[in-house]
C-alpha cells in the first residue's frame, strides 16, 4: 500500500484510520457492557459461574467481581 505525497490526502487517510479505530473501540466497549449485563442477569438466576464465563466470554475473575458487587451492593 502506498500513501500519497499530498499532505491533504495523508491527513484524510489518517483521519479515516482514527475513525475506524474509534468505531472498533466503541464496538468492543458495547460488547463488554452487554456481556456484563448478561452476566448480572445470569447471576440473579443463580446460574453457575463456569456457565456464565462460557456464555459471556468474561473471565472468571470478572464474573466473580460482578457477583460480589451484586451481593454487597
Amino acid at each position: 500500500m502506498s500513501i500519497s505525497k499530498d499532505e491533504r490526502e495523508r491527513a484524510i487517510f489518517r483521519s479515516r484510520r482514527i475513525a475506524l479505530a474509534d468505531r472498533e473501540s466503541d464496538r468492543v466497549t458495547i460488547e463488554r457492557i452487554k456481556a456484563k449485563s448478561i452476566a448480572q442477569n445470569a447471576l440473579q438466576m443463580n446460574m453457575p459461574i463456569d456457565d456464565i464465563v462460557k456464555l459471556t466470554e468474561l473471565t472468571r475473575t470478572e464474573v466473580e467481581a460482578l457477583r460480589d458487587a451484586v451481593t454487597n451492593g
